[in-house]
Order: C-alpha cells, then sequence, then structure tokens
C-alpha cells in the first residue's frame, strides 16, 4: 500500500476496524450466537483493547508528550465519555452491547436513537487512534486495528440480536451499522488529516484523550455486559486476551 496516499490508508483501516460491527450484525440478526460464546469474545476483545491502549497508546503518549499532557488527555477522555454515556443510558441506550435486555421504542421512546449515538460515541475514538497511530512513521499499528476489529465484531453481533428482539427492523439495525462503520472510516481520516503537522505533545494528549474513553467504555459497558452472561470465566478470558494483544505487540516490535 506504499503508493496509496496515507490519508487514504488511515480511511481504509478505519473502515476495516469499523466493518467488523457490520460483519457482528450480520451474524448477530441471521443466527441465535449462545450468549455465553458471545459474551466470551467481548470479554478476550475487552483484554485484547485494554493491552493496546497501555502498550501502544499511553505508552506512546508518554514518550511523545510526556506525562502531564498524557494524564490530562486520559482524565479528560474517561470524564467526557463518562458523562456522554451516563446522558445516553438515561435515554434508553444503557444495555446497548447486550443481546436481550435493549427496549423497545414503546418501552423508552427514543431508545434506538439512543442506542444508535451510544454506538457512535464508542466507536469514534477508536477509530481516531488508527489515524492517530500513522503519524511520523507512516505504518499503522496493526495490534491497534486487530484489537479494535476484534472488539467490534461481539459488540455489533450482540447489539444487532438485542435491536432484532426489541422489535427493530432489518433496514434500521443495518443502516444503523453499515453508517457508523463508514463513520468509523471517516474517524480514522480524520485522526491522520487534521493532526499531520501539530506539535508531539497536541497528539500526544489527543491519543490520551482517546485511550481513556475507550477505558472509561470498557469499564462501563463492554466488561459488564461480558461478566452478566460470562461470569464464571470472565476475568480469565479477559486476561488471555491481554497477553494475546500484548505478545503481538512485542512480536510487532
Amino acid at each position: 500500500m506504499e503508493h496509496i496516499p496515507m490519508w487514504l490508508q488511515a480511511g481504509f483501516w478505519g473502515l476495516v476496524a469499523g466493518g467488523a460491527l457490520l460483519i457482528g450484525a450480520m451474524v448477530g440478526y441471521r443466527f441465535a450466537v449462545p450468549a455465553r460464546l458471545v459474551a466470551a469474545v467481548m470479554a478476550f476483545g475487552s483484554g485484547v483493547l485494554i493491552s493496546a491502549l497501555s502498550f501502544e497508546l499511553m505508552d506512546e503518549a508518554f514518550k511523545t508528550g510526556g506525562f502531564q499532557a498524557t494524564a490530562l488527555g486520559f482524565l479528560g477522555g474517561a470524564f467526557v465519555y463518562t458523562l456522554a454515556n451516563w446522558w445516553l443510558a438515561h435515554g434508553g441506550a444503557r444495555h446497548r452491547k447486550r443481546s436481550g435486555c435493549q427496549p423497545t421504542e414503546d418501552e423508552h421512546g427514543g431508545s434506538g436513537r439512543a442506542i444508535a449515538v451510544g454506538a457512535l460515541l464508542d466507536g469514534i475514538p477508536e477509530s481516531i487512534v488508527i489515524g492517530l497511530s500513522m503519524l511520523g512513521g507512516g505504518k499503522v499499528s496493526m495490534v491497534a486495528v486487530s484489537a479494535i476489529f476484534l472488539s467490534n465484531v461481539p459488540e455489533g453481533l450482540s447489539s444487532a440480536a438485542g435491536m432484532k428482539k426489541a422489535g427493530r427492523s432489518a433496514t434500521y439495525i443495518f443502516g444503523i451499522w453499515g453508517a457508523i462503520a463508514f463513520a468509523s472510516g471517516l474517524s480514522a481520516l480524520a485522526g491522520f488529516t487534521l493532526f499531520e503537522g501539530v506539535s508531539p505533545g497536541t497528539v500526544a494528549a489527543t491519543t490520551a484523550v482517546a485511550a481513556g474513553a475507550i477505558l472509561a467504555m470498557l469499564a462501563d459497558t463492554m466488561i459488564p455486559e461480558a461478566f452478566a452472561e460470562a461470569h464464571d470465566f470472565a476475568g480469565l478470558i479477559t486476561v488471555a486476551g491481554f497477553l494475546a494483544a500484548f505478545a503481538l505487540s512485542k512480536m510487532g516490535g
């Protein structure tokens, strides 16, 4: 891909990672996947993301911008995500990643919109990270792409199954996930183009903001949903995901 413009490569990798949402949604809509299997994959994906944000995002942000910019960005990202997630939870999107507990529009008016916005909120920080990873070195972080892809499959699968049970149409379900996959590509593209040429401190702070938002998302939504179904083994599976991404990071380095 060396002859393809960097901004286009960033958008492509964002689309690849976001496309996992659509793949998961198709599987969740067409097949009755056991909830415990979905939870296990979600736990594994959570471990992968925790490892990626630890060894790829935070470490790189610290090396580039120092502790102060990294810490402020990290806390800021977590604060903004938590506030937005709290607001969306009160709008009916609390269990947007769960396959069996999503409210219908009759039960909670506007919940479909809140679930869609919540899914977009979950995906944007991850996708921006892909674009940011290409700054300087010009090579995408395959650990980040793999981590995001792996976490997106069970998210799309579980949420689509929940939307179907709540009575939402196939047009609505696939329209939502297709739009979010496309938005993931645009976010990755923006992460590269908007921050190309800016100061290392700004890039570091932005990377840390994304890392804080991702960790808050994991703690608020993915890990609780995984534990709800696979509580006997959720911790062990999460650790396995962490170790897999850690090994991939070290082999890639």
